[in-house]
């Protein structure tokens, strides 16, 4: 979006340390974080974080044009550029700045966040959305205060629809972040043991989730899964709609394809898995509300393309992979395994490897996998990790246990037979499309 000085200025009421006297205050420029992505004439806002500092780039930005820069350091004053703008809080800054586009352009706003489903339930939306509005959304997980900026300052002028993904690792985040974008609808797709490493409990996993009603329009709507732990933290007095896969009917899955009734209409979507099912009823509700038409909500959903690494199947030297390494955690893996054992026949092959970010109890879930999957027979299994060792120690199932990728990717190139299909499934900290390169690229003859 392009701005000029008067409306920043006003927007934020910051100061101007420098002006140059010739500066038109009328020209009009974007605005850059990041110098690698910075066009001549636009202005810099160096960010600060823990680890980083935008302000050690603010003379590369003016040597690669640009007009003018921010500053949260008051001495920082470089007379090359037209003007200096000082700010206390640059992110603030940054955030005011992207709420200011998000109420200019006005978009009908859909908030989502959960433990796990939440990309997926925003790609489901944007799929259906764009059937019936011009639809923006957030890309790919960029889902904190930095990403909500960048969605909102990427956004068309003519946006109808802008659908922004939440993430969070502590209390405090999602509030931020609702305050900023102010939803028509906000929704939480799970509550899970996402994040216990930082959160404690899932009590606070759930508290943290339900903020997404901080700032949530008091004619809006709230959507959740039925789940007590949303119900009893949820703090809203608008309308509220709790869904189940309870209320799905006549389920089908395979390969292929999940057909499933709800309200006396028959869905389809091009992928399995019952927990698909369970966003797509999330998605539903909300296109219900917006007044999306039903055909173009069926239409949505079975146009629905999930991003890399979400159920991605690949096909190398005669083996089919499936990878759904874009994150792990206890639910999430449960629900996947079900998955695949349910719609993959033999032969099959599990290749499971470390969840994250579970905190104290981090090695009892894992177990608790491998106790899981003891249901089933004739199964192999393969983990890489330390932690992921423990599922193939408290699994019934022939087990071989890796320490890195590199070793059970040359295991499953001298040993797994043509015709098998692989489920991957780990933390994104993993890196299992390793294993898929490895294999490809893995000479065996």
């Amino acid at each position: 979006m392009l701005f000029n000085l008067d409306e920043i200025v006003n927007c934020l009421n910051c100061e101007v340390l420098y002006k140059n006297e010739s500066y038109n205050n009328d020209t009009l420029f974007e605005i850059s974080t990041d110098t690698r992505k910075l066009k001549p004439l636009d202005v810099y806002l160096p960010l600060r974080g823990e680890n980083f500092d935008g302000h050690n780039f603010i003379d590369k930005a003016l040597e690669q044009g640009a007009l003018g820069y921010f500053t949260q350091d008051k001495f920082k004053i470089n007379k090359k550029a037209s003007f200096v703008l000082y700010v206390k809080n640059s992110l603030i800054a940054y955030l005011k700045l992207a709420q200011y586009i998000r109420n200019k352009i006005n978009p009908f706003v859909i908030a989502i966040t959960g433990s796990c489903g939440k990309t997926t339930t925003k790609e489901m939306l944007s799929s259906v959305f764009q059937t019936q509005y011009k639809t923006h959304k957030t890309l790919l997980n960029h889902n904190n205060e930095i990403g909500l900026c960048e969605t909102m300052f990427t956004m068309a002028n003519d946006t109808q629809v802008l659908i922004v993904e939440m993430g969070m690792r502590n209390l405090g985040e999602i509030e931020l972040l609702s305050n900023y974008s102010n939803p028509d609808i906000g929704i939480i797709s799970s509550v899970g043991s996402a994040h216990l490493e930082r959160l404690g409990t899932l009590e606070n996993i759930a508290r943290a989730k339900c903020e997404i009603v901080s700032n949530l329009k008091k004619d809006g709507l709230f959507i959740g899964v039925d789940c007590d732990r949303i119900k009893n933290n949820i703090n809203y007095q608008g309308k509220k709609i709790f869904t189940s896969l309870n209320n799905a009917a006549n389920i089908e899955t395979n390969v292929d394809i999940t057909k499933f009734d709800y309200k006396k209409e028959t869905y389809r979507i091009t992928q399995p898995g019952e927990y698909n099912i369970s966003n797509a009823l999330l998605v539903i509700e909300a296109a219900l509300y917006k007044g999306v038409s039903i055909e173009n909500i069926k239409k949505g959903l079975l146009d629905y393309k999930p991003i890399e690494k979400r159920w991605e199947k690949t096909t190398v030297k005669g083996l089919t992979f499936i990878n759904d390494s874009y994150n792990a955690n206890p639910e999430s893996m449960s629900a996947v395994i079900k998955t695949f054992l349910s719609v993959y026949k033999k032969p099959v092959l599990l290749v499971l490897g470390d969840m994250g970010e579970l905190g104290k109890d981090k090695i009892l879930y894992h177990k608790q996998i491998g106790e899981f999957l003891s249901s089933y027979k004739g199964i192999k299994l393969l983990t890489v990790g330390v932690l992921a060792r423990h599922i193939a120690r408290n699994a019934t199932l022939e087990s071989i246990e890796f320490e890195n990728n590199e070793s059970c990717a040359q295991y499953i190139a001298d040993n797994v037979p043509k015709g098998t299909t692989i489920l991957l499934k780990a933390s994104r900290s993993m890196k299992f499309e390793q294993i898929i390169e490895m294999v490809e690229n893995y000479d065996n003859d």
